[in-house]
């Protein structure tokens, strides 16, 4: 079954990092058509030499990527690159670095063909308790985190190795139950961001998807990155609300999961999970699913 073409919308106040993870995914697509909205071009610095030509208010970018330059207009852009041929393959969104991310999700849903994966809000990991203390941008940036899906807290290579546990407490402490990853120069695996498929389309009966989620997942950079990936066979006959619970369960220190259970009634769901939310769509008995119930997962390193 198609679930849409996976748009991720990165959030964050100015200086947190959001260009260079933008740059980090785009070096690193992996053969993915990745499209970029942007505000204004200004806002947003893409690498030189990853820009092949410009047109209007698109930037032709390496690998088959573009940028583009939404303004006030975000659905009519949104629509204008979806009609594209051939059509990106995945969408990334970056909001103003005093924008509020939900707001952007909102209109996303708006939009046919799209699937929001989630919202990832970055963080410098250097001054962001100064920010949620600053009188002036404190309301903007605590609301940011509180829009997250998953934080992205970045910079943390220059933060002292022992003031990192009591910044990571008082994160749990204001935001409880946020999921995490941190981060040097942006560095996130694009499975993270868009989740765990290297393409959009079906699940077939051969299983030839939950090998395409699997592939990416398993790849030595992962590690390198600081995840870990693998498979859960879950049995037949699950208690779903547990389940996806225990997905959920900062334990678990999930970040992406996605596949099909099938529960106590004997219906087949998709689930996914993006940091702390999950989402369960129960299938139709013509939905089309590889033949074994699997999840495949990525999650924090321990």
């Amino acid at each position: 079954m198609s679930t849409g073409v996976p748009a991720a919308i990165v959030g964050g106040y100015l200086g947190a990092g959001k260009t260079t993870l933008v740059n980090h995914l785009l070096r690193h697509a992996g053969g993915r058509r990745i499209a970029v909205l942007v505000n204004d071009f200004g806002e947003l610095g893409i690498d030189a030499d990853l820009i092949e030509g410009a047109d209007g208010e698109v930037l032709s970018l390496a690998g088959g990527c573009v940028c583009c330059s939404f303004g006030s207009d975000l659905v009519g852009t949104l629509r204008s690159v979806m009609a594209r041929d051939p059509a990106p393959e995945a969408l990334l969104i970056e909001t103003s670095g005093v924008g509020l991310p939900a707001a952007v999700a909102r209109t996303v849903r708006l939009v046919p063909g799209l699937e929001l994966t989630g919202i990832l809000t970055v963080a410098d990991a250097t001054a962001l308790q100064a920010q949620c203390a600053d009188r002036y941008v404190a309301d903007t940036v605590r609301q940011q985190l509180a829009d997250a899906d998953l934080l992205v807290l970045n910079k943390t290579d220059a933060v002292d190795a022992q003031a990192l546990p009591g910044l990571r407490d008082w994160l749990e402490s204001g935001w409880p139950g946020l999921r995490r990853v941190e981060t040097a120069w942006g560095a996130v695996m694009p499975e993270v961001v868009f989740g765990l498929s290297g393409r959009t389309g079906a699940a077939h009966e051969d299983g030839s998807d939950i090998a395409a989620w699997a592939r990416p997942a398993l790849t030595p950079p992962a590690a390198a990155l600081g995840f870990e990936s693998g498979v859960l066979r879950p049995p037949s006959a699950v208690d779903l609300n547990a389940f996806v619970k225990e997905l959920t369960s900062p334990a678990s220190r999930l970040v992406r999961a996605k596949g099909f259970v099938t529960d106590a009634q004997g219906v087949r769901h998709l689930v996914q999970v993006v940091g702390r939310r999950a989402q369960v769509t129960p299938l139709s008995a013509a939905a089309s699913g590889p033949v074994e119930d699997v999840i495949v997962w990525i999650r924090t390193a321990a």
